[in-house]
């Protein structure tokens, strides 16, 4: 059995095809989903879908779209996180430091949902890129209690084991199919087998073989035999392995 612990599953990406999306994931052995939310005028539609037996979300404010949130948002976050216990986590947000004109917002934003989802003792769920040095400095700072997803990890074996000491799990996706990714395949395969859950991101971030198109959750069988391979293991235990950190982070049933 697969867990997607990562995918978009809410975008208009999907809004043709998302039954017939759902049935090839299941069709591949994916048997659970979990659907983060990005911007406050999304979670709703984030929420519609957390009404399936076999789909868990989270509800947070993305970097990516800080021209879309707006002052109060992060008590809104809290009202809708306080009205919707079903949400598993706080996500995604995080720190994106290829846009530096929002930088320092980015931080601030983070800061507030990093002391919200403590307060709740709620799990994080992660979004950075090029910042995972820093990043670690401020959850350390901050010591969120519950953990959280590093969603999309990409760093050094030693960037990871600096999230996994501060008690979080990193996210393994499409990035680690392609063959230039030689520094994440090295932490791939030292990871320890508590240490990361397998995702797709979909609609975006496709594993080699599908540059270009849309990608979507059925792939993360694909995801699951090549960090097999890298990690000398069958791709049944790997698939177990995650599927278990990713129940134990979210608080899912034992049979999601």
């Amino acid at each position: 059995m697969l867990i997607d612990a990562h995918c978009h599953l809410d975008f208009p990406d999907f809004d043709a095809d998302r039954e017939a999306v759902l049935a090839r994931a299941h069709a591949a052995g994916v048997e659970h989903f979990v659907v983060p939310g990005t911007r406050r005028r999304d979670w709703p539609r984030v929420l519609a879908l957390g009404a399936r037996h076999d789909i868990s979300v989270c509800l947070g404010l993305h970097p990516y779209f800080m021209q879309d949130h707006r002052e109060g948002d992060v008590d809104a976050l809290a009202a809708a996180l306080d009205a919707h216990p079903e949400a598993v986590a706080l996500g995604e947000c995080g720190i994106d430091a290829r846009f530096t004109d929002t930088l320092d917002a980015q931080w601030a934003l983070f800061d507030g949902q990093v002391r919200l989802a403590k307060a709740r003792n709620l799990p994080l769920v992660i979004h950075c890129v090029r910042a995972n040095d820093p990043l670690a400095k401020r959850l350390r700072q901050l010591s969120p209690e519950a953990g959280g997803l590093i969603h999309a990890f990409a760093g050094s074996p030693q960037q990871a084991q600096a999230f996994l000491d501060l008690g979080f799990v990193v996210g393994l996706g499409g990035a680690l199919t392609h063959d230039r990714a030689k520094r994440l395949q090295r932490s791939v395969a030292a990871l320890p087998d508590d240490g990361y859950v397998l995702e797709t991101d979909s609609p975006d971030m496709p594993p080699a073989g599908h540059q270009g198109e849309r990608n979507e959750p059925a792939r993360v069988s694909e995801v699951c035999r090549r960090v097999a391979e890298l990690r000398g293991q069958c791709a049944e235990r790997v698939a177990a392995d995650s599927a278990a950190t990713a129940r134990r982070l979210f608080g899912l049933a034992p049979d999601s």
